[in-house]
């Protein structure tokens, strides 16, 4: 499952990974994100909660990237992902390289109330 929200006030896009995630949940979500970009403005930050996650299946890796590119696209200044099992980690930094074009800041933490430290919330 995947949940996508915003905090306008914050300037911050939210996504959470939960269970087993598949393509077909991030193609439903793409909607969702593209909706919520739309009232975000560049220089927003973006958090990504992974622990939830149980399990990502491999063929999710181009959704993710659409995702990012999508996200890049709309201004993304700082990425910040809370991935405590790193073994669920199916190569986001190498996704990073090839769809953040625009370079954000990003971290990656054990627990979400470090990154709401890095995020200042």
């Amino acid at each position: 499952m995947v949940i996508v929200t915003s905090n306008k006030a914050k300037r911050l896009l939210f996504m959470s990974f939960i269970q087993h995630v598949h393509p077909a949940e991030l193609k439903r979500s793409q909607e969702d994100v593209k909706s919520l970009l739309a009232d975000l403005p560049p220089g927003f930050r973006l958090l990504v909660d992974y622990g939830p996650m149980e399990s990502m299946d491999l063929a999710c890796a181009p959704e993710i990237g659409r995702s990012m590119e999508l996200i890049d696209q709309s201004g993304v200044s700082m990425v910040v992902r809370v991935m405590p099992d790193p073994s669920k980690d199916i190569g986001m930094n190498i996704l990073t390289l090839f769809h953040y074009r625009s370079n954000p800041q990003v971290v990656t933490c054990d627990h979400m109330a470090d990154a709401a430290k890095k995020l200042s919330l």
